[in-house]
């Protein structure tokens, strides 16, 4: 999971501080789109297996 905070952050800071054309900024938009549904999704998987925990353990 680190690894996909990480290009997330790349994606932000490459849209934050580079020049990029259209195309490269539409690009890189859907790329961090993309990074980011991922990133919820393995959030909320992550979340539904804590769920499946006995308490005692927490």
């Amino acid at each position: 999971m680190y690894h996909l905070e990480d290009h997330i952050h790349e994606l932000r800071l490459e849209l934050r501080c580079c020049r990029l054309t259209r195309a490269e900024r539409k690009a890189t938009e859907a790329a961090l789109a993309a990074a980011e549904a991922e990133l919820a999704n393995r959030l909320r998987a992550q979340d539904r297996a804590l769920a499946t925990l006995p308490d005692e353990g927490r």
